[in-house]
């Protein structure tokens, strides 16, 4: 073991020779004493920022590097191998099964996700590391229930998304601090997988999540030239896509390409989380209460004006512009229902291939085909780059326009707390993302549900029948639906739907709702994995 590093789970037992070496634990080790401050920093300036906003100060473009939006002159590195085209890109958790199954989808790429479909046990990630390790070295092959799994020829390019900057990895500790768990994914991959994905020249590919600010991209940057020459790579061998899917983030596009444009491959809206982060960095603001999530589309003004910005500002530095995620899935027992929700996801697609887009996001192998049709209709090239969107203009108040036709019913309070309490009980109980009503959920969404709940009650919202949503009337519905729980989302523990319960009681009555559900909840997963409860800072 390397001194000042401590692995606190028995799973890590189980893998201590395949992952947790001395080479990849010095590895960790070496990253979290020379990035682990900055991180600290950057958070803190997120809390300074929220405070700002919270007093009145607008978001607006950064009048400090206006210079860089400016310059004409500057572009983004080069396609890596592979993400040329990227027209349909599957994603999901990395679970084996899952993994061979999107690797073989007919998708162009994989975004094999420790994220929002993920919960992070130990033995999630863990087990995740094994198995993007495996389909590097194609040797995943396995046996499930008497069928056979294993790789196709010709395999989805793979890329991987690290956790967000705001969470720790508290099975693991650098000097008796929780090490980053954006560097806990990032590093075991690349260490174990960065040579032989050179090898088979496929990467090392990354998506980076949940990014506020231009300087946290800097950090990502410093960190794959900190990689590289730690192995002995190659600067500028690492390609990362960013998802904009923070308020603050959607102001900063083309500052955050420039901090990565030697490693960049584009942006990526990731809707779902655009509209949290929306009604989340703009608490204050009362006349900022949106309707019912379904009425959140992405032709809002908000939304629409992102998108728009995004596709004009990737173009303009010559990276990809990649759509977002379609909610919906495949209704195997009703052809007649499952008809409507494709039309939706074929309608999605077309708005976003006709936008300017390079590419898209599917959650199901079965939605392959819609999507792939569609953008092959529409994009006869490998990518859009050469649709410079030169007709858009978005000013930082488009960014905030808050005209969103739409109303507060009481089937959308009903719908947000059932899908509230069922991702978080699943999520407790080690499942990251789960079909609710043919519809995907993953902790975006369910994050959605949660903050608009928060902004409801916070604000005296009124239904559309004029009843007042109260604490009263929420606490109420809690109880109502979570005996129902078990049964829209099986596999949940009753246990774990007392424990969504009591934390959605908990949020509305805040002054201010959590950063993140996952973040206040790591500690049941932790403890849960080991962790001495007395270590945990967070009150459960």
């Amino acid at each position: 073991m390397v001194k000042g590093v401590k692995v606190h789970s028995k799973v890590a037992q189980q893998a201590q020779a395949e992952l947790f070496t001395d080479g990849a634990l010095g590895f960790l080790a070496a990253l979290h004493r020379t990035f682990e401050s900055t991180r600290q920093s950057l958070l803190v300036a997120r809390e300074d920022a929220q405070r700002r906003f919270d007093a009145g100060v607008p978001l607006d473009f950064p009048p400090e590097t206006a210079h860089i939006r400016a310059d004409p002159s500057w572009h983004c590195a080069p396609p890596g191998p592979g993400l040329e085209d990227r027209r349909v890109e599957i994603t999901g958790p990395t679970d084996r099964k899952m993994v061979i199954n999107a690797l073989n989808s007919g998708a162009k790429t994989f975004m094999a996700d420790f994220e929002d479909s993920s919960a992070p046990t130990f033995a999630n990630m863990v087990n995740g590391q094994i198995n993007l390790r495996d389909a590097v070295r194609r040797k995943i092959d396995f046996e499930s229930g008497g069928k056979q799994y294993k790789l196709s020829a010709q395999p989805a390019v793979l890329l991987v998304r690290p956790r967000g900057w705001h969470l720790d990895e508290p099975r693991v500790t650098v000097d008796n601090a929780p090490l980053s768990a954006s560097i806990f994914d990032f590093a075991l991959y690349f260490y174990h997988n960065a040579k032989e994905l050179v090898k088979a020249g496929r990467g090392p590919y990354f998506y980076l999540p949940k990014m506020e600010h231009y300087l946290e991209a800097r950090l990502w940057n410093d960190i794959f030239l900190f990689a590289q020459s730690y192995i002995g790579m190659p600067h500028n061998t690492i390609r990362a896509t960013v998802l904009i899917e923070t308020l603050p983030a959607g102001f900063q596009m083309e500052e955050i390409l420039f901090e990565l444009r030697n490693h960049s491959s584009g942006l990526n809206c990731g809707r779902w989380d655009y509209i949290f982060s929306f009604i989340k960095k703009r608490r204050a603001d009362r006349s900022a209460v949106l309707p019912d999530r379904k009425d959140v589309t992405m032709t809002v003004g908000f939304m629409d004006a992102y998108v728009r910005l995004l596709i004009q500002t990737c173009h303009k530095r010559k990276v990809a512009a990649m759509g977002g995620m379609s909610a919906q899935i495949p209704i195997k027992d009703d052809p007649k229902a499952n008809e409507v929700a494709m039309n939706k996801v074929r309608a999605d697609k077309l708005r976003e291939v006709t936008a300017g887009h390079d590419g898209t996001w599917i959650a199901h192998p079965l939605i392959n085909g819609i999507a792939r049709q569609i953008f092959d209709e529409n994009m006869l090239g490998p990518n859009q780059y050469h649709v410079l969107r030169q007709d858009v203009k978005v000013a930082a108040a488009d960014l905030l326009n808050t005209n969103v036709p739409g109303k507060i019913t009481e089937e959308g309070v009903r719908e947000n707390i059932s899908c509230s309490l069922a991702y978080t009980a699943a999520w407790v109980g080690g499942n990251g993302c789960i079909p609710l009503n043919y519809l995907m959920e993953d902790a975006a969404t369910a994050e959605i549900t949660r903050v608009q709940l928060w902004q409801w009650v916070r604000y005296g919202a009124r239904l559309d029948s004029g009843k007042p949503v109260t604490l009263e009337y929420i606490d109420g519905l809690v109880e109502e639906l979570a005996p129902g729980i078990k049964k829209l989302a099986p596999g949940v523990k009753e246990e774990h739907v007392k424990v969504a319960a009591e934390y959605l009681k908990r949020q509305v009555r805040q002054q201010w709702p959590s950063e993140f559900l996952t973040s206040d909840l790591m500690p049941y997963l932790a403890i849960a994995d080991g962790v001495d409860p007395a270590w945990q800072k967070a009150a459960l």
